[in-house]
């Protein structure tokens, strides 16, 4: 009994060793919230998720949602809010809530109007017009975006989401960050914003090794 103990001791000397400096260890190695591609990126395009439905009680909500969103995005100042998908860093996909009811679909109210530059004349999309196959060409024919009574049963939660853009079917890949609750989308205060900008504070913290 008496040889035994020694080496019980010796082993929770050990124990109590590993346990102190696991955590910071662990802490230490936690992984970077964001990737590198977001924290560098600079040039944002807000759009809404193409296949939302807008509310026949409130139509231009989704469109008021975007806009709201990009409002915050100017107002923080981090990002230059574009409005071409190829010249993007990042693609913001933002939906309003909605539990379940009469939507109309493909509303025309949510696409982009026509702006004319003024340095050449020419007329381009301010933004994209939400569609597939790609956020700059929607390449659809007219009976494919003409407006559409349905119904629709989803979350009554707002959802914004962060994709990697420059590409032409951006959507088409998981995100890269979501935030989804009630009335994320609300102005003047943007919820999802404000998660967004705290997700990107704490990736920059881990990256330069902060606690």
């Amino acid at each position: 009994m008496s040889a035994r103990v020694p080496l019980v001791s010796f082993l929770l000397v050990l124990f109590s060793i590993f346990a102190s400096i696991h955590p910071t260890e662990a802490k230490n190695k936690k992984k970077q919230q964001l990737p590198d591609i977001v924290l560098n990126a600079q040039r944002v395009l807000v759009v809404i998720q193409p296949d939302a439905g807008e509310p026949l009680t409130a139509p231009m909500a989704n469109r008021n949602a975007r806009q709201e969103v990009e409002n915050a995005l100017a107002k923080w100042g981090r990002f230059n809010v574009v409005m071409d998908g190829q010249m993007t860093d990042l693609v913001i996909a933002v939906r309003k809530g909605y539990a379940g009811g009469p939507v109309i679909n493909h509303f025309p109210m949510d696409d982009r109007p026509v702006i004319f530059e003024p340095n050449d004349g020419n007329a381009r999309l301010g933004g994209s017009p939400n569609r597939r196959p790609d956020l700059n060409n929607p390449g659809l024919g007219t009976q494919d975006r003409e407006p559409r009574l349905a119904n629709q049963i989803g979350s009554s939660e707002d959802m914004f989401e962060v994709y990697i853009g420059g590409e032409d079917y951006p959507l088409d890949s998981p995100p890269i960050w979501r935030y989804s609750a009630k009335n994320a989308l609300n102005g003047p205060q943007v919820a999802a914003v404000e998660q967004f900008r705290k997700a990107i504070e704490e990736s920059e913290k881990q990256r330069a090794g902060k606690p």
